[in-house]
């Protein structure tokens, strides 16, 4: 898949309400950013957590469908996130997901996500499920 097509199937999604903006995408790596909104902030106007947790999530799972084998699909299984630092509303944080594991039953990815000054703001590793669809 394409970033064009990544972006419109996300876009109709959770991650559109988020506002993610897929930048780059390969085998084993995926890169992106978000706008910090104030909706998606909390008290002292800094990014929430959980948006940087769904932000991450979204990531892993972009880079697992890239992966995917012909009619599978991927849910997450874990999800393991350490915060750094916060990133203020009105600026952009971005995010770059690299490949720990790439199996037939599971991957295993890292996202970093880092504030508009280039400080690391989250890590945050999750193995996804690789899922065979059903017919």
């Amino acid at each position: 898949m394409d970033i064009a097509a990544i972006q419109q199937m996300i876009d109709k999604m959770f991650p559109g309400v988020l506002g993610v903006k897929v930048e780059s995408i390969s085998p084993d790596r995926v890169t992106a950013s978000m706008l910090v909104r104030p909706e998606l902030c909390t008290a002292g106007a800094t990014l929430h957590g959980g948006a940087f947790m769904a932000f991450a999530d979204t990531m892993g799972a972009i880079a697992t469908i890239v992966n995917l084998p012909p009619g599978h699909r991927t849910t997450t299984l874990e999800s393991k996130t350490n915060f750094l630092s916060g990133a203020a509303a009105g600026t952009r944080v971005t995010s770059e997901t690299t490949a720990f594991h790439k199996g037939r039953m599971t991957q295993v990815w890292q996202t970093k996500i880092s504030n508009a000054d280039g400080k690391l703001c989250a890590v945050v590793t999750q193995t996804q499920m690789v899922i065979p669809s059903s017919r």
